[in-house]
């Protein structure tokens, strides 16, 4: 079992990364997340190691720390996730905005990942919701009451333009000053505060 792969870059893209160690370079799947954090340290790489051994291939899987590598493996143990859908959605969230959907139930947030439908998400949050442990637990604790706005105005922000961490940090906070708000009077606030 391999822990981690620590060495020198020789290629990066937002697909994989190969890391020169010792003369020997080791392909690794990484995701967009990794990929971010790479660019930001160009030249040496450290690189925590999941193994795929299957019949007709020896992959691996790479990640930025510990913490990535538990939400790929948590992912993975759910039916009907497998290795690239697990980092397709860890590309298309973060660790925190991860571990906020699947403690909040937000099944939306999993659904905009492409591949993942509604089964799946659900599945997904039934079946890791008490396994997650999520860096922001404040942030969990002022989550509104009433779910379905905050779900509701979190997938509109979304789709227009805005990123999941900002729209979430921002109806938090509204939500939790009124939790009376409807989803219209959420989105009109939550936009002049962005």
């Amino acid at each position: 079992m391999i822990e981690y792969i620590k060495g020198t870059i020789a290629e990066i893209t937002p697909a994989y990364a190969v890391i020169d160690n010792h003369g020997m370079g080791y392909m690794i799947n990484i995701s967009l997340y990794a990929y971010e954090r790479l660019q930001q340290q160009p030249g040496e790489a450290k690189l925590y190691i999941y193994e795929a051994i299957r019949e007709d291939a020896h992959l691996l899987f790479g990640f930025i720390d510990k913490r990535e590598r538990e939400l790929f493996l948590l992912l993975i143990s759910v039916s009907g996730v497998g290795p690239n859908t697990a980092r397709m959605i860890l590309s298309a969230m973060t660790p925190d905005e991860l571990s906020a959907a699947i403690a909040t139930g937000n099944d939306i947030s999993l659904k905009a990942v492409k591949g993942i439908g509604a089964k799946t998400a659900q599945r997904i949050i039934v079946d890791l919701k008490d396994k997650i442990k999520t860096a922001d637990t404040t942030l969990l604790s002022k989550m509104p009451a009433n779910n379905e706005v905050y779900e509701e105005a979190l997938a509109a922000l979304v789709m227009l333009g805005f990123t999941q961490a900002l729209s979430q940090k921002v109806l938090t906070k509204l939500l939790a000053s009124n939790s009376k708000l409807t989803v219209e009077e959420a989105i009109k606030q939550a936009l002049k505060m962005m």
